[in-house]
C-alpha cells in the first residue's frame, strides 16, 4: 500500500520549517483584514516579519478562556434580538464566533458548540478538520466502509471523521453513541472494516456482540480519540484482530497529532505551527520542559494564532528514530520494522525515556509527551 498520505510527510525537518514560515506571513495578513480578532490579536504587528519562531513567540497567546469572553462578549454586545434575518457575514462572525472566523451563514456547512458555550464553524472545503492524514496513517483507504461512532450532535467529533473518511474515498455509516444492540446489528449487516470513536464505545460493542454471540470479523482497524487509549487495551483489540490507533485534536484547531503503526508516539500535523509554552506566559519554554501546547493554524476560514490548547506537554531533545520497535516504545525496543512518518512526536507515555537505541536517524526531531494523554476537547 503507499507509504504516506502526500509529499509533505517526507519533507525534511529545514524544508518543513522554511515552508511553514514562508506561507505564515500571508496567512496571517489574510486572517488579520478578514477576522477582527485576529486583527487585535496583530495589533503593532508587522505580519511580513514573522518569517520564524522566535518572531512568533513575540505575540501574545491566545487562551481558551479568551476566545470564550470575546464570544460572549460580542453576544451579549450585539444581541440576538437585534439581528435581522439575512444579516450579513460579517454581523454572524462578530456576533457568533467573536470575530475569529472569516465566514458566516452560506460559507459554513455547519456550525458546532463545545462546552462554554464556544461556537465553532465547519467550512465547505473537503477534509476542513483534516483528520484524513490520521485515517490514512491508522490503515484506511479507499472503497472501504468506516463505521463512525462519534456524536454527531453539537460538538464536531462526527463531522470530523466523517470528512475525513469521504476526503481519502470511504463511505461512512454515521453510527454515533448508545444502542449497543443495535450497533451489533448494523456491524453485523454491514460488515466494515474500520471503526472510528472513543475505544471505550468500541469496546462496548464487541462485548454486547459476545454476549449476543454474534461474530463481527470484518473489523479489522480502528482511529481512536476522545480518551485514553492505554497498551493494555490495545492489546485488548489487537487479540481480537483489530489494530487500534489515536489522534489528537480540539473542537478550535480539528487535528493536532496523530499516530501511525510505528507506534512511537503520536506525529505533529504537517499544516500547524506547534510551540511549548510556560502556562500564563507568552514564552517558549526550552527543549524539555513541560508547558503548554500552542498551536498556530493556517486554517483561512476559522484563523487561530498561538491559540493555547490547556494540555500540557513537553519536547525531549533528540532525534526521532528512523526505523521503529515492533514491540511498541513502553515495552522496549523490538525489532525494527518500517520507517515511520517524518514528524515530531506526541507520545502518549508518561515518562521520559531511558536512552535512545543506536539506529539511523529520521528527518525531524523531537518527541512530545503529553503529561496529560491528548483527548478530543
Amino acid at each position: 500500500m503507499t507509504e504516506y498520505f502526500d509529499a509533505l510527510e517526507v519533507r525534511d525537518q529545514a524544508q518543513r520549517e522554511a515552508e511553514l514560515f514562508a506561507a505564515l506571513p500571508a496567512a496571517l495578513a489574510a486572517a488579520r483584514e478578514r477576522a477582527p480578532a485576529i486583527a487585535t490579536q496583530l495589533q503593532d504587528v508587522q505580519v511580513d516579519r514573522i518569517t520564524s519562531r522566535q518572531a512568533l513567540a513575540a505575540i501574545p497567546v491566545l487562551r481558551k478562556s479568551e476566545l470564550l469572553k470575546r464570544q460572549h462578549a460580542q453576544r451579549t454586545q450585539v444581541g440576538e434580538n437585534h439581528v435581522q434575518a439575512g444579516a450579513g457575514a460579517g454581523t454572524v462572525v462578530q456576533r457568533v464566533f467573536g470575530g475569529f472566523s472569516t465566514i458566516g451563514w452560506g460559507d459554513a456547512a455547519r456550525v458546532f458548540a463545545s462546552p462554554g458555550p464556544i461556537y465553532e464553524p465547519e467550512s465547505k472545503r473537503a477534509d476542513y478538520w483534516r483528520f484524513g492524514r490520521a485515517l490514512y496513517a491508522a490503515g484506511f483507504r479507499a472503497n472501504t466502509l468506516l463505521y463512525n461512532c462519534f456524536s454527531y450532535h453539537f460538538t464536531p467529533a462526527g463531522s470530523m471523521f466523517e470528512t475525513a473518511g469521504l476526503a481519502i474515498g470511504c463511505t461512512v455509516f454515521p453510527g454515533g453513541v448508545g444502542q449497543t444492540e443495535m450497533q451489533v446489528a448494523t456491524i453485523h449487516d454491514l460488515q466494515p472494516e474500520g471503526y472510528a470513536g472513543t475505544p471505550s464505545f468500541l469496546k462496548l460493542i464487541l462485548e454486547k456482540a459476545d454476549e449476543m454471540q454474534v461474530a463481527l470479523p470484518s473489523l479489522k482497524r480502528a482511529l481512536f480519540s476522545g480518551e485514553a487509549f492505554p497498551p493494555s487495551l490495545q492489546t485488548w483489540f489487537a487479540a481480537r484482530g483489530i489494530h487500534g490507533y489515536q489522534a489528537y485534536g480540539t473542537a478550535d484547531l480539528g487535528l493536532i497529532a496523530y499516530e501511525s503503526e510505528a507506534r512511537d508516539g503520536l506525529i505533529i500535523g504537517e499544516d500547524i505551527v506547534l510551540e511549548i509554552v510556560r502556562p500564563g506566559t507568552n514564552e517558549p519554554v526550552p527543549e524539555g520542559e513541560v508547558g503548554e501546547i500552542v498551536v498556530t493554524t493556517l486554517n483561512p476560514d476559522y484563523p487561530l494564532l498561538r491559540f493555547g490548547t490547556g494540555d500540557l506537554s513537553a519536547i525531549m531533545p533528540g532525534i526521532l528514530p528512523a526505523v521503529v520497535p515492533t514491540s511498541g516504545f513502553a515495552a522496549g525496543w523490538g525489532v525494527p520494522t518500517r520507517r515511520p512518518r517524518c514528524g515530531a512526536c506526541l507520545c502518549t507515555q508518561s515518562k521520559w525515556p531511558g536512552s535512545w537505541p543506536a539506529l539511523t536517524r529520521s528527518t525531524r526531531p523531537g518527541w512530545l509527551f503529553p503529561v496529560k494523554p491528548g483527548a478530543m476537547t
